[in-house]
């Protein structure tokens, strides 16, 4: 590719698709129509420029309909993972090299191919990952916006590196520069199979990184589509490999190799936990500090005081409890309303959320199913124990369907130290807790291990303010929902055990994957 000269437009976010336009939901159902024809094909590990398939394989199936296969991954084993490796450590030598103008372009012509594609990839998502066309739309977008805006970033940096505000010295020129880290394993989430899956591998390619990458079991083929897109704009083989495999044999393989320069990891608190011991420990020739970048969850609340509009805040609960089933980080599990309003909160609440449907996603149902066999049980266990710890207002069981359904559900009156107000969940069930008053709320809010997002609802400005400052979570939203962080607008990472509050969609992010350098010359 050639190198950008022109100057770059300033980043503007993906808009969504308005599917209430019979053009954009025909749009839509076309490349549903396109992608159907497509499901069960086989597709290959990617390794340089090699393609190769393997005798055992991951089975991607719809979780709306178990009946129907997605398609078969090739799987890898520790040998084909060491390749892998050994492919990027030699692609990185040259790749560091590119300037990182023309890096960008390989991100800014994704983008533009992506966008030009954007409801074919999110067919794909409605299929493989069981959402419906708004939140597979919104994960296509972020995906684009990720694209374009660590271009941007990255041409950036690079061009006001030298110029960094260092204290002037006479007789000596000084400059301070970001270099790429080396080779990064990249482990990204289901749950946002294309969008987080876009933005970790291509935050550090465009920083110069090469990347292994290790999809999530659920979702590889949407992952491998984008695999192919960077591919087809002509990313140099060896800069991105395409490795799926087993978590405890790849993924603690690839963590611990000492060639392996930085980590990578969207997931739950106990797998991150486990990957930074990983990379804690030092292997035998690795002359480095393994740097990890990790998001890894949270226990999401909406706090409402008594002056806050409560149809708005009931509206935002339940938007940010069961939108994409719950299966969001960011998603607000809890609900914590000060007495006062507590009952008229709990029934508006309980009246919205008994409006949802469950259903195909293919057919766009507000709610879809859960990704797997072991979330699906996971959840009903939790719900059972629920049952337990809580008034149950609205669903609590399976729901209909030849997949992974469950109903909404809805618990009252719930203390603040249950394990359904702790622990994620990560499924379409809310708590709501009651607070003797608004400072009161806050302190249950923070009375977690996650540390995330939140929101606090209110119309009185000192309250607001002392929430802006008390309220302990990496994104806190006043008087709107938890969900639905924008790339550029919202940098996203939590604190705590939500992991390693690395800002995705902001202007320090690209810094994780660089390591800064210190340049003086004697004039």
């Amino acid at each position: 590719m050639t190198q950008l000269t022109q100057k770059v437009a300033p980043f503007a976010t993906e808009p969504f698709t308005d599917f209430s336009l019979p053009e954009n939901k025909q749009a839509m159902e076309a490349a549903l129509a396109k992608v159907k024809n497509e499901l069960g094909k086989s597709y290959p590990l990617h390794i340089g420029s090699d393609k190769i398939e393997t005798g055992d394989k991951i089975v991607s199936i719809n979780p709306g309909n178990v009946d129907q296969t997605i398609g078969t991954v090739s799987k890898a084993s520790k040998e084909l993972a060491e390749q892998a490796m050994q492919t990027a450590v030699g692609a990185f030598e040259t790749w560091k090299r590119v300037p990182a103008r023309e890096r960008a372009e390989f991100l800014f012509e994704a983008a533009k191919r992506m966008r030009e594609r954007k409801h074919e990839f999110s067919a794909w998502m409605v299929y493989e990952a069981g959402k419906n066309y708004a939140e597979a739309d919104a994960d296509t977008a972020e995906a684009i916006d990720f694209m374009e805006y660590y271009a941007r970033e990255m041409i950036r940096l690079s061009e006001t590196s030298i110029h960094q505000p260092l204290v002037k010295l006479e007789g000596e020129d000084n400059r301070l520069t970001y270099i790429p880290l080396g080779v990064g394993v990249v482990i990204p989430p289901w749950n946002f199979p294309l969008a987080i899956c876009v933005g970790m591998t291509t935050a550090a390619i465009v920083s110069g990184n090469t990347v292994v990458l290790k999809p999530a079991s659920t979702t590889p083929v949407i992952a491998h589509k984008f695999v192919e897109l960077m591919e087809e704009v002509g990313l140099p083989a060896g800069v991105l490999n395409f490795i799926p495999g087993s978590g405890a044999e790849v993924g603690d393989y690839l963590t611990m190799h000492p060639k392996t320069r930085f980590i990578s990891f969207t997931g739950s608190k106990e797998v991150g936990l486990h990957i930074n011991r990983l990379a804690a420990q030092t292997s035998e020739g690795q002359i480095w500090i393994k740097r990890l970048v990790a998001e890894m969850g949270g226990k999401d609340g909406i706090v409402v005081d008594e002056t806050a509009d409560l149809d708005a805040a009931a509206a935002a609960i339940v938007a940010s409890a069961f939108g994409f089933q719950g299966q969001k980080c960011s998603a607000g599990s809890r609900a914590i309303i000060v007495e006062s309003v507590y009952d008229k909160v709990v029934d508006k609440v309980a009246a919205l959320a008994s409006k949802l449907t469950v259903g195909l996603p293919e057919l766009n149902y507000p709610i879809g199913p859960v990704v797997d066999k072991t979330s699906y049980e996971r959840i009903l266990g939790y719900i059972e124990i629920g049952k337990t710890e809580g008034r149950l207002l609205v669903g609590g069981g399976a729901a209909e369907g030849n997949g992974y359904y469950i109903q909404p559900t809805v618990f009252a009156d719930v203390d603040g130290k249950a394990r359904i107000m702790q622990e994620e969940i990560f499924g379409p069930v809310l708590a709501i807790a009651k607070a003797k008053d608004w400072k009161h709320a806050i302190e249950m809010f923070n009375d977690t291990e996650f540390g995330l997002t939140g929101a606090f609802f209110s119309a009185v400005e000192e309250r607001i303010e002392e929430a802006l400052e008390t309220v302990h979570c990496g994104n806190l939203y006043i008087n709107r929902k938890c969900t639905g962080a924008l790339v550029g607008v919202h940098p996203f990472g939590g604190f705590n055990m939500s992991g390693t509050d690395s800002k995705a969609g902001g202007h320090d992010y690209l810094l994780l994957f660089t390591q800064a350098k210190l340049t003086s010359r004697k004039l």
